[in-house]
């Protein structure tokens, strides 16, 4: 968002015909970064997780007209990307478990064929366990430890209970610390 406007005025901005293009340029470059590496913890491969910021973006630019700004415009365009990933998701596992079937790793291979992955073996360990873990608790996992979101944060964005999202992370832990220590 342009340093000199409000929210409000930003939101007023892309959602008139005349500023939209513009205010829609300037709200990609402030937010893509942030969204695509939320996005890429959760799905295995660089062009799949562009593809998914493609999508929340053409939403988020269809739906900009009835953004009622109950929520930041980043909390609003986090849950279009969150439930964009989990369509994305779900649809790729059923897709791939009727053609053939997928094993663990492939994600994970995937990465560290990337130039930019790391490789350190804890790292990848960590990666490994993490993909293997069930989407929504990738998400909030992802969102505490790499984040550091606080849970009311995570409530709000998730639109889920505090309770729940405790609830998914503990769940989260417990099951990465027995993959860390099995290996």
């Amino acid at each position: 968002m342009p340093e000199k406007l409000s929210e409000a005025e930003f939101v007023e901005r892309l959602a008139n015909q005349e500023t939209r293009d513009e205010a829609f340029r300037q709200f990609f470059k402030v937010y893509s970064t942030r969204l695509y590496v939320n996005i890429r913890r959760l799905v295995a491969n660089h062009e799949d997780a562009n593809d998914i910021l493609q999508e929340t973006f053409m939403k988020a630019y269809q739906g900009i007209p009835s953004f009622r700004g109950e929520s930041s415009l980043f909390t609003w365009l986090f849950r279009i990307a969150v439930n964009q990933t989990l369509t994305f998701m779900t649809k790729h596992n059923h897709e791939a478990s009727l053609v053939v079937s997928p094993s663990e790793e492939s994600g994970v291979e995937n990465m560290q064929s990337e130039e930019y992955f790391d490789g350190e073996e804890l790292q990848h360990k960590l990666e490994k366990a993490i993909t293997s873990l069930p989407a929504k608790q990738r998400i909030v996992f992802n969102m505490k430890y790499f984040d550091n979101m606080k849970y009311e944060e995570m409530s709000e964005l998730l639109d889920t209970s505090v309770g729940a999202l405790k609830a998914s992370y503990h769940h989260a832990v417990v099951k990465l610390k027995q993959m860390l220590n099995a290996e």
